[in-house]
Protein backbone atom coordinates (compact mmCIF):
# COMPACT_ATOMS: atom_id res chain seq x y z
CA UNK A 1 0.00 0.00 0.00
CA UNK A 2 1.39 3.37 -1.05
CA UNK A 3 1.86 5.95 1.74
CA UNK A 4 -0.63 8.85 1.81
CA UNK A 5 0.15 12.27 0.39
CA UNK A 6 0.20 15.14 2.93
CA UNK A 7 -2.00 18.14 2.16
CA UNK A 8 -0.83 21.75 2.33
CA UNK A 9 -3.06 24.38 4.01
CA UNK A 10 -2.68 27.94 2.72
CA UNK A 11 -4.16 31.02 4.43
CA UNK A 12 -4.09 34.54 3.00
CA UNK A 13 -6.11 37.60 2.07
CA UNK A 14 -7.78 35.60 -0.73
CA UNK A 15 -9.07 32.92 1.66
CA UNK A 16 -8.10 29.54 3.07
CA UNK A 17 -7.47 26.43 0.97
CA UNK A 18 -6.48 22.80 1.38
CA UNK A 19 -4.19 21.87 -1.51
CA UNK A 20 -3.06 18.48 -2.79
CA UNK A 21 0.31 17.19 -1.64
CA UNK A 22 3.71 17.56 -3.27
CA UNK A 23 4.98 17.96 -5.84
CA UNK A 24 2.10 19.72 -7.65
CA UNK A 25 0.01 21.08 -4.70
CA UNK A 26 -3.08 21.52 -6.85
CA UNK A 27 -6.38 23.00 -5.65
CA UNK A 28 -8.76 20.29 -4.45
CA UNK A 29 -12.57 20.37 -4.42
CA UNK A 30 -14.48 23.57 -3.71
CA UNK A 31 -15.56 22.15 -0.34
CA UNK A 32 -11.97 22.53 0.83
CA UNK A 33 -11.71 26.23 0.07
CA UNK A 34 -13.13 29.26 1.91
CA UNK A 35 -12.82 32.52 -0.04
CA UNK A 36 -13.23 34.66 3.08
CA UNK A 37 -10.02 35.69 4.89
CA UNK A 38 -9.53 33.67 8.06
CA UNK A 39 -7.92 34.69 11.35
CA UNK A 40 -6.42 31.28 12.17
CA UNK A 41 -6.23 27.68 11.00
CA UNK A 42 -4.90 24.40 12.36
CA UNK A 43 -4.82 20.65 11.81
CA UNK A 44 -5.51 18.04 14.48
CA UNK A 45 -2.48 16.12 15.79
CA UNK A 46 -3.17 13.13 13.53
CA UNK A 47 -4.11 15.34 10.55
CA UNK A 48 -7.61 13.90 10.10
CA UNK A 49 -9.38 17.17 11.01
CA UNK A 50 -8.88 20.75 9.86
CA UNK A 51 -10.31 23.85 11.56
CA UNK A 52 -10.33 27.59 10.83
CA UNK A 53 -12.16 30.81 11.74
CA UNK A 54 -13.20 33.16 8.95
CA UNK A 55 -14.51 36.02 11.11
CA UNK A 56 -18.08 34.65 11.00
CA UNK A 57 -17.79 31.19 12.56
CA UNK A 58 -15.37 28.39 13.40
CA UNK A 59 -15.56 25.40 11.05
CA UNK A 60 -14.11 21.90 11.51
CA UNK A 61 -13.96 19.57 8.51
CA UNK A 62 -12.51 16.19 7.62
CA UNK A 63 -9.19 16.63 5.81
CA UNK A 64 -9.90 13.69 3.49
CA UNK A 65 -13.01 15.06 1.76
CA UNK A 66 -13.85 18.44 3.31
CA UNK A 67 -17.10 17.26 4.86
CA UNK A 68 -18.33 19.34 7.83
CA UNK A 69 -17.80 17.88 11.32
CA UNK A 70 -18.87 20.86 13.46
CA UNK A 71 -19.58 24.57 13.17
CA UNK A 72 -19.44 27.06 16.07
CA UNK A 73 -20.80 30.60 16.17
CA UNK A 74 -17.57 32.20 17.40
CA UNK A 75 -16.72 35.14 15.09
CA UNK A 76 -14.04 36.68 17.37
CA UNK A 77 -11.90 33.54 17.66
CA UNK A 78 -8.22 34.32 17.13
CA UNK A 79 -6.65 30.95 18.06
CA UNK A 80 -7.84 27.36 18.05
CA UNK A 81 -6.40 23.89 18.69
CA UNK A 82 -7.40 20.23 19.05
CA UNK A 83 -6.72 17.86 21.93
CA UNK A 84 -4.48 14.89 20.97
CA UNK A 85 -7.36 12.39 20.50
CA UNK A 86 -9.70 14.97 18.88
CA UNK A 87 -12.10 14.93 21.84
CA UNK A 88 -11.89 18.65 22.59
CA UNK A 89 -11.69 21.79 20.45
CA UNK A 90 -10.10 24.77 22.24
CA UNK A 91 -10.90 28.32 21.09
CA UNK A 92 -9.45 31.60 22.35
CA UNK A 93 -10.44 35.20 21.70
CA UNK A 94 -8.91 38.42 23.09
CA UNK A 95 -10.07 39.21 26.62
CA UNK A 96 -12.37 42.28 26.79
CA UNK A 97 -14.74 44.02 29.19
CA UNK A 98 -18.14 45.48 28.42
CA UNK A 99 -20.78 47.46 30.33
CA UNK A 100 -22.91 44.33 30.61
CA UNK A 101 -20.01 42.29 32.04
CA UNK A 102 -17.49 44.54 33.85
CA UNK A 103 -15.43 41.48 34.82
CA UNK A 104 -15.18 40.43 31.19
CA UNK A 105 -16.31 37.27 29.45
CA UNK A 106 -14.61 33.89 29.78
CA UNK A 107 -12.54 33.97 26.59
CA UNK A 108 -11.04 30.44 26.64
CA UNK A 109 -13.65 27.86 25.68
CA UNK A 110 -13.43 24.06 25.51
CA UNK A 111 -15.92 22.29 23.23
CA UNK A 112 -16.90 18.65 22.86
CA UNK A 113 -16.29 17.91 19.17
CA UNK A 114 -18.84 15.08 18.93
CA UNK A 115 -21.78 16.91 20.50
CA UNK A 116 -20.62 20.52 19.82
CA UNK A 117 -21.48 21.29 23.47
CA UNK A 118 -19.48 23.65 25.67
CA UNK A 119 -17.47 21.72 28.28
CA UNK A 120 -15.97 24.65 30.18
CA UNK A 121 -15.40 28.40 29.77
CA UNK A 122 -12.28 29.82 31.46
CA UNK A 123 -10.50 33.15 31.79
CA UNK A 124 -7.17 33.43 29.94
CA UNK A 125 -6.06 37.04 29.62
CA UNK A 126 -2.54 36.43 28.29
CA UNK A 127 -1.96 34.86 24.90
CA UNK A 128 1.20 33.15 26.22
CA UNK A 129 0.48 29.49 27.08
CA UNK A 130 -3.17 30.11 26.14
CA UNK A 131 -3.96 26.47 25.35
CA UNK A 132 -4.05 23.68 27.95
CA UNK A 133 -1.39 21.00 27.44
CA UNK A 134 -2.48 17.35 27.19
CA UNK A 135 -0.67 14.08 27.55
CA UNK A 136 -0.92 11.95 24.41
CA UNK A 137 -3.65 9.74 25.90
CA UNK A 138 -5.61 12.78 27.26
CA UNK A 139 -5.54 11.34 30.78
CA UNK A 140 -3.84 14.50 32.05
CA UNK A 141 -4.12 18.15 31.04
CA UNK A 142 -2.48 21.18 32.65
CA UNK A 143 -2.71 24.97 32.42
CA UNK A 144 -1.02 27.88 34.18
CA UNK A 145 -3.28 29.98 36.44
CA UNK A 146 -1.88 32.89 38.47
CA UNK A 147 1.67 31.51 38.54
CA UNK A 148 0.68 27.99 39.58
CA UNK A 149 -0.13 24.86 37.58
CA UNK A 150 -3.58 23.27 37.65
CA UNK A 151 -3.82 19.62 36.60
CA UNK A 152 -7.04 17.99 35.32
CA UNK A 153 -7.69 14.31 34.67
CA UNK A 154 -9.74 12.61 31.92
CA UNK A 155 -10.93 15.95 30.48
CA UNK A 156 -12.89 16.80 33.65
CA UNK A 157 -12.31 20.56 33.80
CA UNK A 158 -14.81 21.11 36.61
CA UNK A 159 -12.44 19.56 39.15
CA UNK A 160 -8.78 20.41 39.73
CA UNK A 161 -7.12 17.02 40.34
CA UNK A 162 -3.74 18.40 41.45
CA UNK A 163 -1.78 21.63 41.82
CA UNK A 164 1.88 22.57 41.67
CA UNK A 165 2.47 25.31 44.24
CA UNK A 166 5.70 27.23 43.63
CA UNK A 167 6.81 30.80 43.85
CA UNK A 168 5.69 32.37 40.59
CA UNK A 169 5.93 29.64 37.94
CA UNK A 170 6.62 31.65 34.80
CA UNK A 171 6.59 28.88 32.20
CA UNK A 172 6.10 25.11 31.88
CA UNK A 173 6.18 22.37 29.24
CA UNK A 174 4.43 19.00 29.55
CA UNK A 175 6.36 15.99 28.24
CA UNK A 176 5.31 14.38 24.94
CA UNK A 177 3.96 10.82 24.81
CA UNK A 178 1.82 8.94 27.28
CA UNK A 179 2.18 7.97 30.93
CA UNK A 180 3.99 8.62 33.15
CA UNK A 181 3.68 12.32 32.32
CA UNK A 182 6.42 14.70 33.33
CA UNK A 183 6.46 18.49 33.51
CA UNK A 184 9.35 20.96 33.46
CA UNK A 185 8.77 24.33 35.15
CA UNK A 186 10.72 27.58 35.16
CA UNK A 187 10.79 30.03 38.08
CA UNK A 188 12.59 33.35 37.43
CA UNK A 189 15.08 34.63 40.00
CA UNK A 190 14.38 37.63 42.22
CA UNK A 191 16.23 39.73 44.81
CA UNK A 192 19.62 38.23 44.02
CA UNK A 193 18.38 34.63 44.00
CA UNK A 194 19.04 32.54 40.87
CA UNK A 195 16.42 31.36 38.41
CA UNK A 196 15.78 27.63 38.34
CA UNK A 197 14.21 24.88 36.25
CA UNK A 198 12.80 21.69 37.81
CA UNK A 199 11.53 18.39 36.44
CA UNK A 200 8.58 16.59 38.06
CA UNK A 201 6.76 13.35 37.33
CA UNK A 202 2.99 13.47 37.79
CA UNK A 203 1.43 13.11 40.36
CA UNK A 204 4.47 13.56 42.70
CA UNK A 205 4.63 17.37 42.79
CA UNK A 206 5.26 18.29 46.45
CA UNK A 207 8.09 17.93 48.95
CA UNK A 208 11.81 18.72 48.72
CA UNK A 209 12.69 15.41 47.03
CA UNK A 210 9.83 15.42 44.51
CA UNK A 211 11.86 16.95 41.67
CA UNK A 212 13.55 14.49 39.29
CA UNK A 213 16.15 17.12 38.35
CA UNK A 214 16.94 20.70 39.30
CA UNK A 215 19.11 23.31 37.56
CA UNK A 216 19.66 26.86 38.82
CA UNK A 217 21.38 29.69 36.96
CA UNK A 218 21.75 33.45 36.85
CA UNK A 219 21.44 35.67 33.76
CA UNK A 220 17.95 34.64 32.66
CA UNK A 221 15.13 37.04 31.73
CA UNK A 222 13.32 34.30 29.82
CA UNK A 223 13.82 30.66 28.86
CA UNK A 224 12.88 28.29 26.06
CA UNK A 225 12.40 24.63 27.08
CA UNK A 226 12.37 21.68 24.66
CA UNK A 227 11.68 18.02 25.46
CA UNK A 228 13.13 15.32 23.29
CA UNK A 229 10.71 12.91 21.63
CA UNK A 230 11.24 10.12 24.21
CA UNK A 231 10.66 12.56 27.12
CA UNK A 232 14.00 11.58 28.68
CA UNK A 233 15.70 14.99 28.65
CA UNK A 234 15.08 18.73 28.30
CA UNK A 235 17.16 21.51 26.76
CA UNK A 236 16.77 24.94 28.36
CA UNK A 237 17.97 28.06 26.53
CA UNK A 238 18.27 30.90 29.04
CA UNK A 239 18.39 34.44 27.62
CA UNK A 240 18.92 37.96 28.89
CA UNK A 241 17.52 41.01 27.12
CA UNK A 242 20.78 42.97 27.45
CA UNK A 243 24.39 41.78 27.35
CA UNK A 244 26.02 43.92 30.06
CA UNK A 245 29.47 43.36 28.56
CA UNK A 246 28.28 45.04 25.34
CA UNK A 247 29.55 42.14 23.23
CA UNK A 248 26.18 41.28 21.66
CA UNK A 249 23.14 43.19 20.47
CA UNK A 250 21.04 40.05 21.05
CA UNK A 251 21.65 39.86 24.79
CA UNK A 252 23.32 36.82 26.32
CA UNK A 253 22.31 33.14 26.07
CA UNK A 254 23.33 29.91 27.80
CA UNK A 255 22.22 26.34 27.09
CA UNK A 256 21.45 23.88 29.91
CA UNK A 257 20.69 20.15 29.83
CA UNK A 258 18.44 18.27 32.28
CA UNK A 259 17.62 14.55 32.24
CA UNK A 260 14.88 12.68 34.07
CA UNK A 261 17.58 10.54 35.76
CA UNK A 262 18.79 13.67 37.59
CA UNK A 263 21.77 14.54 35.39
CA UNK A 264 22.28 18.25 34.61
CA UNK A 265 24.94 20.08 32.64
CA UNK A 266 25.87 23.39 31.07
CA UNK A 267 26.45 22.77 27.35
CA UNK A 268 29.90 24.17 26.53
CA UNK A 269 29.88 26.08 23.24
CA UNK A 270 33.39 26.76 21.86
CA UNK A 271 32.49 30.04 20.14
CA UNK A 272 31.18 33.17 21.85
CA UNK A 273 28.00 34.84 20.69
CA UNK A 274 24.22 34.32 20.51
CA UNK A 275 22.49 30.94 20.46
CA UNK A 276 20.28 31.19 17.37
CA UNK A 277 18.58 27.80 17.40
CA UNK A 278 18.48 24.46 19.23
CA UNK A 279 16.87 21.37 17.68
CA UNK A 280 16.47 17.81 19.02
CA UNK A 281 17.01 14.94 16.62
CA UNK A 282 13.90 12.71 16.34
CA UNK A 283 16.05 9.84 17.66
CA UNK A 284 16.21 11.74 21.03
CA UNK A 285 19.93 10.87 21.34
CA UNK A 286 21.45 13.99 19.73
CA UNK A 287 20.75 17.70 19.37
CA UNK A 288 22.06 20.43 17.10
CA UNK A 289 22.97 23.96 18.24
CA UNK A 290 23.54 26.97 15.95
CA UNK A 291 25.55 29.60 17.82
CA UNK A 292 28.33 32.20 17.80
CA UNK A 293 28.94 35.54 16.15
CA UNK A 294 28.61 35.42 12.36
CA UNK A 295 29.71 33.35 10.57
CA UNK A 296 27.94 31.07 13.05
CA UNK A 297 28.99 27.56 14.05
CA UNK A 298 26.69 24.53 14.14
CA UNK A 299 27.51 21.49 16.26
CA UNK A 300 25.75 18.20 17.02
CA UNK A 301 26.03 17.02 20.65
CA UNK A 302 25.19 13.68 22.29
CA UNK A 303 23.37 13.15 25.60
CA UNK A 304 26.67 13.58 27.48
CA UNK A 305 26.82 17.09 25.96
CA UNK A 306 30.00 16.11 24.10
CA UNK A 307 30.38 17.33 20.50
CA UNK A 308 29.79 14.65 17.85
CA UNK A 309 30.16 16.66 14.62
CA UNK A 310 31.08 20.29 13.94
CA UNK A 311 29.72 21.74 10.69
CA UNK A 312 32.25 24.58 10.73
CA UNK A 313 31.22 28.20 10.19
CA UNK A 314 28.71 29.67 7.77
CA UNK A 315 25.81 32.14 7.31
CA UNK A 316 23.13 30.28 9.27
CA UNK A 317 20.74 30.86 12.19
CA UNK A 318 18.36 27.86 12.16
CA UNK A 319 18.41 24.04 12.20
CA UNK A 320 15.65 21.68 11.01
CA UNK A 321 15.72 17.88 11.31
CA UNK A 322 13.57 15.85 8.94
CA UNK A 323 10.71 13.95 10.67
CA UNK A 324 12.65 10.68 10.24
CA UNK A 325 15.85 12.30 11.57
CA UNK A 326 18.02 11.25 8.60
CA UNK A 327 18.50 14.74 7.13
CA UNK A 328 19.45 18.04 8.76
CA UNK A 329 18.99 21.45 7.15
CA UNK A 330 21.09 24.37 8.40
CA UNK A 331 19.61 27.63 7.10
CA UNK A 332 20.23 31.36 7.25
CA UNK A 333 16.93 33.25 7.09
CA UNK A 334 15.78 36.66 8.33
CA UNK A 335 18.61 39.14 7.78
CA UNK A 336 20.69 36.48 5.98
CA UNK A 337 20.46 35.50 2.31
CA UNK A 338 18.44 32.32 2.71
CA UNK A 339 21.22 29.77 2.16
CA UNK A 340 20.25 26.19 3.07
CA UNK A 341 22.78 23.42 3.73
CA UNK A 342 21.22 19.95 3.45
CA UNK A 343 23.22 17.26 5.30
CA UNK A 344 23.04 13.47 5.43
CA UNK A 345 23.13 12.93 9.21
CA UNK A 346 24.43 9.34 9.14
CA UNK A 347 27.36 10.02 6.81
CA UNK A 348 27.69 13.73 7.73
CA UNK A 349 27.95 14.51 4.04
CA UNK A 350 26.41 17.55 2.36
CA UNK A 351 23.60 16.67 -0.07
CA UNK A 352 22.76 20.08 -1.56
CA UNK A 353 23.09 23.80 -0.95
CA UNK A 354 20.08 25.70 -2.38
CA UNK A 355 19.23 29.32 -1.66
CA UNK A 356 15.91 31.16 -1.20
CA UNK A 357 16.15 34.83 -0.10
CA UNK A 358 13.37 36.56 1.91
CA UNK A 359 12.15 33.28 3.44
CA UNK A 360 10.01 33.79 6.56
CA UNK A 361 8.79 30.18 6.97
CA UNK A 362 10.42 26.78 6.51
CA UNK A 363 8.98 23.37 7.39
CA UNK A 364 9.50 19.72 6.52
CA UNK A 365 6.78 17.69 4.87
CA UNK A 366 5.95 14.57 6.97
CA UNK A 367 7.22 12.35 4.12
CA UNK A 368 10.82 13.49 4.80
CA UNK A 369 11.33 14.17 1.07
CA UNK A 370 9.95 17.68 0.57
CA UNK A 371 10.10 21.07 2.29
CA UNK A 372 8.14 24.29 1.89
CA UNK A 373 9.62 27.80 2.05
CA UNK A 374 7.33 30.81 2.14
CA UNK A 375 7.47 34.59 2.25
CA UNK A 376 4.51 35.71 4.38
CA UNK A 377 2.93 38.94 5.60
CA UNK A 378 3.19 40.81 7.88
CA UNK A 379 6.89 39.82 8.22
CA UNK A 380 7.42 40.79 4.56
CA UNK A 381 4.61 42.39 2.56
CA UNK A 382 6.28 42.07 -0.86
CA UNK A 383 7.04 38.99 -2.99
CA UNK A 384 4.60 36.83 -1.00
CA UNK A 385 4.38 33.21 -2.11
CA UNK A 386 5.71 29.72 -1.44
CA UNK A 387 7.89 27.05 -3.05
CA UNK A 388 7.89 23.25 -2.70
CA UNK A 389 11.40 21.78 -2.79
CA UNK A 390 12.95 18.35 -2.93
CA UNK A 391 15.78 18.07 -0.38
CA UNK A 392 18.27 17.64 -3.26
CA UNK A 393 17.74 21.32 -4.09
CA UNK A 394 15.18 21.07 -6.93
CA UNK A 395 12.19 23.45 -6.96
CA UNK A 396 9.13 21.29 -7.76
CA UNK A 397 6.33 23.86 -7.42
CA UNK A 398 6.14 27.64 -7.14
CA UNK A 399 3.18 29.89 -6.34
CA UNK A 400 3.15 33.69 -6.06
CA UNK A 401 0.19 35.70 -4.78
CA UNK A 402 -1.64 38.03 -7.12
CA UNK A 403 -0.88 41.74 -7.07
CA UNK A 404 -2.52 43.41 -4.09
CA UNK A 405 -2.96 40.12 -2.18
CA UNK A 406 -1.05 38.70 0.77
CA UNK A 407 0.02 35.26 2.01
CA UNK A 408 -0.28 34.84 5.78
CA UNK A 409 0.46 31.21 6.58
CA UNK A 410 1.25 27.78 5.09
CA UNK A 411 1.05 24.53 7.05
CA UNK A 412 1.59 20.82 6.26
CA UNK A 413 -0.97 18.21 7.26
CA UNK A 414 0.61 16.20 10.14
CA UNK A 415 0.62 12.40 10.28
CA UNK A 416 1.16 9.87 13.10
CA UNK A 417 4.72 8.63 13.64
CA UNK A 418 5.66 5.76 11.36
CA UNK A 419 3.33 6.79 8.52
CA UNK A 420 6.32 7.49 6.26
CA UNK A 421 9.33 5.14 6.48
CA UNK A 422 12.84 6.49 6.06
CA UNK A 423 14.10 6.33 2.47
CA UNK A 424 17.62 6.12 1.09
CA UNK A 425 19.16 9.55 0.62
CA UNK A 426 19.80 10.65 -2.97
CA UNK A 427 22.59 13.03 -3.90
CA UNK A 428 21.53 13.71 -7.48
CA UNK A 429 19.04 16.56 -7.91
CA UNK A 430 15.45 15.44 -8.47
CA UNK A 431 14.15 16.23 -12.01
CA UNK A 432 12.25 19.50 -12.18
CA UNK A 433 11.14 21.98 -14.83
CA UNK A 434 11.92 24.85 -12.43
CA UNK A 435 15.52 23.67 -11.84
CA UNK A 436 17.62 24.42 -8.78
CA UNK A 437 18.66 27.67 -7.10
CA UNK A 438 22.31 27.29 -6.26
CA UNK A 439 23.79 30.60 -5.04
CA UNK A 440 25.85 32.35 -7.72
CA UNK A 441 29.59 32.59 -7.04
CA UNK A 442 30.41 35.89 -5.34
CA UNK A 443 33.47 38.01 -6.02
CA UNK A 444 35.08 40.64 -3.84
CA UNK A 445 34.33 44.26 -4.75
CA UNK A 446 37.10 45.95 -6.76
CA UNK A 447 37.22 49.72 -7.33
CA UNK A 448 36.91 50.77 -11.01
CA UNK A 449 40.52 52.03 -11.04
CA UNK A 450 41.84 48.52 -10.23
CA UNK A 451 39.57 46.43 -12.45
CA UNK A 452 42.05 46.42 -15.40
CA UNK A 453 44.74 44.91 -13.17
CA UNK A 454 45.05 41.17 -12.45
CA UNK A 455 43.12 40.04 -9.40
CA UNK A 456 45.09 39.47 -6.23
CA UNK A 457 43.97 37.33 -3.30
CA UNK A 458 42.15 39.52 -0.79
CA UNK A 459 42.18 39.13 2.97
CA UNK A 460 39.02 37.60 4.40
CA UNK A 461 37.08 39.41 7.08
CA UNK A 462 36.37 36.12 8.89
CA UNK A 463 38.44 32.97 8.97
CA UNK A 464 36.25 30.10 7.74
CA UNK A 465 36.33 26.83 9.69
CA UNK A 466 35.74 23.57 7.80
CA UNK A 467 33.46 20.78 9.08
CA UNK A 468 35.13 18.17 11.29
CA UNK A 469 34.09 14.93 12.94
CA UNK A 470 34.38 15.24 16.73
CA UNK A 471 33.69 11.59 17.57
CA UNK A 472 36.55 10.05 19.59
CA UNK A 473 38.55 7.50 17.67
CA UNK A 474 37.50 8.66 14.19
CA UNK A 475 41.14 9.28 13.22
CA UNK A 476 42.31 5.87 14.47
CA UNK A 477 43.01 7.06 18.01
CA UNK A 478 41.70 5.33 21.11
CA UNK A 479 38.66 6.80 22.80
CA UNK A 480 40.00 8.84 25.74
CA UNK A 481 38.35 11.01 28.34
CA UNK A 482 38.99 14.76 28.35
CA UNK A 483 41.45 14.54 31.28
CA UNK A 484 43.31 11.64 29.61
CA UNK A 485 43.60 13.62 26.37
CA UNK A 486 44.93 16.61 28.30
CA UNK A 487 47.55 14.50 30.09
CA UNK A 488 48.53 12.86 26.80
CA UNK A 489 49.12 16.28 25.21
CA UNK A 490 51.28 17.32 28.16
CA UNK A 491 53.40 14.15 27.88
CA UNK A 492 53.87 14.68 24.14
CA UNK A 493 54.88 18.31 24.69
CA UNK A 494 57.44 17.31 27.36
CA UNK A 495 58.83 14.58 25.11
CA UNK A 496 59.20 17.03 22.21
CA UNK A 497 60.95 19.56 24.46
CA UNK A 498 63.44 16.92 25.69
CA UNK A 499 64.24 15.85 22.13
CA UNK A 500 64.85 19.45 21.09
CA UNK A 501 67.10 19.99 24.12
CA UNK A 502 69.18 16.90 23.24
CA UNK A 503 69.56 17.89 19.59
CA UNK A 504 70.81 21.41 20.41
CA UNK A 505 74.42 21.67 21.73
CA UNK A 506 74.15 23.26 25.16
CA UNK A 507 76.70 25.20 27.26
CA UNK A 508 79.25 23.28 29.37
CA UNK A 509 77.62 21.63 32.34
CA UNK A 510 77.92 23.53 35.58
CA UNK A 511 78.52 21.27 38.57
CA UNK A 512 76.82 23.78 40.81
CA UNK A 513 73.06 23.06 40.94
CA UNK A 514 70.87 26.03 40.13
CA UNK A 515 68.30 26.89 42.73
CA UNK A 516 64.76 27.62 41.48
CA UNK A 517 64.59 30.45 43.91
CA UNK A 518 67.37 32.34 42.11
CA UNK A 519 66.10 35.27 40.08
CA UNK A 520 66.93 35.99 36.43
CA UNK A 521 69.97 38.23 35.71
CA UNK A 522 69.04 41.89 35.87
CA UNK A 523 70.14 44.56 33.41
CA UNK A 524 70.03 47.28 36.04
CA UNK A 525 67.28 49.10 34.09
CA UNK A 526 63.77 48.28 35.42
CA UNK A 527 62.11 49.26 32.12
CA UNK A 528 64.26 46.85 30.06
CA UNK A 529 63.72 44.05 32.62
CA UNK A 530 59.97 44.61 32.38
CA UNK A 531 60.06 44.44 28.55
CA UNK A 532 62.12 41.21 28.63
CA UNK A 533 59.68 39.66 31.10
CA UNK A 534 56.67 40.56 28.91
CA UNK A 535 58.35 39.19 25.77
CA UNK A 536 59.13 35.89 27.50
CA UNK A 537 55.52 35.69 28.68
CA UNK A 538 54.24 36.16 25.10
CA UNK A 539 56.68 33.56 23.73
CA UNK A 540 55.54 31.07 26.38
CA UNK A 541 51.90 31.64 25.34
CA UNK A 542 52.88 31.00 21.69
CA UNK A 543 54.51 27.70 22.71
CA UNK A 544 51.29 26.66 24.44
CA UNK A 545 49.30 27.50 21.30
CA UNK A 546 51.71 25.35 19.25
CA UNK A 547 51.12 22.43 21.60
CA UNK A 548 47.35 22.88 21.23
CA UNK A 549 47.67 22.96 17.43
CA UNK A 550 49.77 19.77 17.45
CA UNK A 551 47.15 18.04 19.62
CA UNK A 552 44.49 18.77 16.97
CA UNK A 553 42.68 21.78 18.43
CA UNK A 554 41.32 24.30 15.88
CA UNK A 555 42.73 27.75 16.74
CA UNK A 556 40.92 31.06 16.30
CA UNK A 557 42.14 33.69 13.86
CA UNK A 558 43.61 35.95 16.58
CA UNK A 559 45.54 32.96 17.99
CA UNK A 560 47.03 32.18 14.58
CA UNK A 561 48.03 35.83 14.16
CA UNK A 562 49.73 35.70 17.57
CA UNK A 563 51.78 32.67 16.47
CA UNK A 564 52.96 34.51 13.35
CA UNK A 565 54.60 37.17 15.54
CA UNK A 566 57.02 34.66 17.15
CA UNK A 567 60.04 35.60 14.95
CA UNK A 568 59.50 39.30 15.61
CA UNK A 569 59.29 38.75 19.38
CA UNK A 570 62.46 36.60 19.39
CA UNK A 571 64.31 39.32 17.53
CA UNK A 572 63.18 41.99 20.01
CA UNK A 573 64.22 39.77 22.93
CA UNK A 574 67.65 39.15 21.40
CA UNK A 575 68.23 42.88 20.86
CA UNK A 576 67.28 43.69 24.46
CA UNK A 577 69.53 40.94 25.85
CA UNK A 578 72.51 42.04 23.70
CA UNK A 579 72.06 45.61 24.86
CA UNK A 580 72.32 44.62 28.54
Amino acid sequence: MAPPTPLLAVRGSDGTSLLGGPPSCEQLSASRRDSRPSRCMTFSRDGTLFGWCNGHNVSVVKSSDGSIVSTFDLPKTSLLDFSPLNSVLVTWQPYSKTQDSPQGEANLQLWDLQSSQLIKALYQKKVDSWCPSWSEDEKISVRSVNNELHFYENNDFNKIANKLHMQKVSDFVLSPGGQPSKVVVYVPGSKGAPSFVRLYQYPVLGGPTAALANKSFFKADRVSMQWNKKASAVLVTASTEVDKTGASYYGEQTLHYLAVNGETALVQLPKNGPIYDVAWSPNSAEFCVVYGFMPAKATVFNLKCDPVFDFGTGPRNAAYYSPQGHILVLAGFGNLRGQMEVWDVKKYKQVSKPQEPDTTHFSWCPDGEHVVTATCSPRLRVCNGYKIWHYTGSVLHKWDVAAGSELWEVRWQPFPDGSFPERCIKYQAAPSELGTTKPPPTQAYRPPALRHLPATPSAKLHEEEPPQNMRPGTSGEKSLSKSAQKNQRKREARKTAKQEAKSEPGPPSDPTPISHSQSEPSSGDPEIDKKIKNLKKKLKAIEELKDQQVSGKVLQKNQLEKMQKEAQLLKELEELQIGQ
